[in-house]
């Protein structure tokens, strides 16, 4: 087989200079001993750290929300330029909402209305390469207005703060935030802007597991420079895949666990990379819930493809195992990857001896039956319009399109240019088609949650049968989505979520129940915006 090579350049990263030296890197997918260029003596060893948590965020006050008169909790973050302890070390230079990676944990429940003041202390320029350190914050999940969406031409910059208001109706979920800065949200987000935000109700509360037992794991990976700071090479702009997973800001950690079972967030933010998660003793994960929230009933996989901006929210029974054991969460890896020594390690669970509490029904509970929702309550004979997709590389110009559109043409169209139109209320099939080869694009389309009808004409997997607002597209496949369009009118973005991909320039947007004459009260720039900050 030929294989497509190009050479890849890792330089050095956030507060390094110059070039660390070269590697050549194939299309398709293969397995190289490290791309960082620390020392060996430097390099992190798999299990060695313990599992960390991000602090909750904690509420500044509750108050009246102008927009509607209900009472609302203000909450209030500082994206700030900070230093992490991720090398044995070696100090990383690292963006961070509140300076930490992740970001705090918002933990809210469903009908409390969130104020969240993103302050934008960073410096004017972004230290690698020089871009304007202008952000946008887009929490992933939530059908926010269009000027609290985290719209990419909607950006803070430095020295501003905006206030994103977040209705949290919808059904419980994990919902992440992070930048979405217009052609930098990569290097942003890579940088450290990400967090999880978490939104509960009654049944979910039910159901499965809460407190200690409710665990977050956010997976990064990353490259490092000789001085520690994080490597970018984004391969000609078609993906960033490190050597180095991290769980939570930390290299392959540890987590001490009860004889019980445990319920795990599983947030993939690398900014290219697909996981294919699997634990050391073949036992199964059971799925409980997608993006969207739980799922109608439970799924139980041997693995599972999860791509980018993707959360499954998986049940692990610990109380098989003997005191003591080491279990592993594996990564078997996907096709278009490219894997190094230990990116086929995730983490480790140690079994410890701890009393469990009998008295929490979750705590040796496996559900079937779960919950129901409108969207996988939906059917394709509701569905009034298909429209059809194709995500590809244009050659010519060296960009990532959909269809041919990019988000540089909506720039130019005074934003005013849409890839589809959909009327508020209206319910339609969407494909996406990738047929251009070498590569998989993890599809996102805000605002909506959708159902996958299926994968090439065949049902889709067992574990992405669930409300999904990202759709793994993979090299070859077609896949068909039904979507209810609303409740907000509006303008709202669809793109790749390889951030790269995004970057350059993979992005549209759509619009919900708008004509081209109307006036729009909800436009994504103009409505809110950001306000320069006194306390800068």
């Amino acid at each position: 087989m030929t294989i497509t090579r190009r050479q890849v350049l890792l330089i050095g990263g956030i507060g390094a200079a110059g070039a660390a030296g070269a590697l050549w890197l194939p299309r398709e997918t293969l397995n190289a001993k490290s791309i960082s260029r620390l020392p060996y003596s430097e390099m992190p060893r798999p299990f060695r750290t313990p599992l960390v948590q991000a602090p909750i965020l904690r509420p500044t006050r509750v108050e009246i929300d102008p927009l509607d008169g209900a009472p609302a909790n203000y909450y209030s973050v500082s994206e700030i330029a900070a230093s992490a302890s991720i090398l044995p070390r070696l100090k990383t230079p690292i963006l961070g909402y509140n300076g930490i990676f992740p970001g705090p944990t918002l933990s809210v429940d469903q009908g409390t209305k969130v104020v969240l003041r993103v302050r934008n202390k960073l410096p004017a320029t972004h230290p690698l390469d020089g871009h304007a350190l202008s952000t946008s914050t887009h929490l992933h999940g939530s059908a926010s207005l269009p000027q609290y969406d985290g719209y990419a031409s909607d950006i803070t910059p430095p020295g501003f703060y905006k206030d994103y208001h977040y209705p949290n109706f919808q059904p419980a979920r994990t919902l992440w935030y992070h930048d979405h800065g217009v052609h930098n949200t990569a290097q942003n987000a890579y940088s450290g802007l990400a967090g999880q935000y978490h939104l509960h109700d009654p049944l979910e509360r039910a159901l499965l597991p809460q407190g200690p037992f409710d665990v977050p794991l956010t997976i990064t990976d990353a490259m490092f420079a000789v001085d520690g700071s994080l490597g970018y090479d984004d391969n000609d702009h078609s993906g960033l895949w490190g050597d180095v997973i991290l769980v939570n800001g930390k290299p392959w950690p540890v987590m001490k666990v009860q004889k019980r079972v445990y319920r795990f967030r599983i947030l993939n933010a690398s900014i290219s990379r697909s996981l294919r998660p699997t634990l050391s003793t073949g036992d199964p994960l059971v799925i409980v819930g997608t993006d969207g929230g739980l799922m109608p009933r439970s799924r139980s996989v041997a693995n599972y493809r999860h791509a980018g901006a993707e959360r499954y929210e998986i049940l692990i029974d610990f109380r098989k195992y003997q005191t003591g054991q080491r279990i592993e969460l594996r990564n078997f890896s996907n096709k278009n990857n490219v894997d190094y020594d230990f990116t086929s390690k995730i983490m480790a669970f140690d079994v410890v001896g701890d009393p469990v509490d009998t008295m929490d029904p979750t705590w040796n509970t496996i559900p079937t039956t779960l919950v129901g929702s409108e969207v996988m309550s939906l059917t394709a004979a509701q569905s009034t319009k298909t429209r059809h997709f194709r995500v590809k590389r244009n050659d010519l110009t060296n960009l990532w399109t959909i269809d041919d559109g990019s988000w540089q043409a909506v720039v130019e169209s005074g934003f005013t240019k849409v890839a589809a139109n959909p009327a508020l209320d209206a319910t339609e099939i969407w494909e996406f088609e990738n047929s251009s080869g070498g590569w998989f694009h993890p599809i996102h389309i805000h605002l909506v949650d959708f159902q996958i009808l299926g994968r090439n004409g065949r049902a889709p997997f067992p574990a992405e049968m669930g409300p999904k607002d990202v759709v793994y597209v993979g090299e070859g496949e077609t896949v068909r989505l039904l979507m209810k369009f609303g409740p907000h009118r509006g303008k709202y973005m669809i793109h790749c979520h390889n951030l790269p991909h995004e970057d350059h320039d993979m992005m549209v947007q759509f619009s919900v129940g708008l004509a081209a004459t109307d006036v729009d009260p909800n436009d994504p720039i103009s409505a809110a915006p950001p306000v320069w900050d006194t306390q800068v």
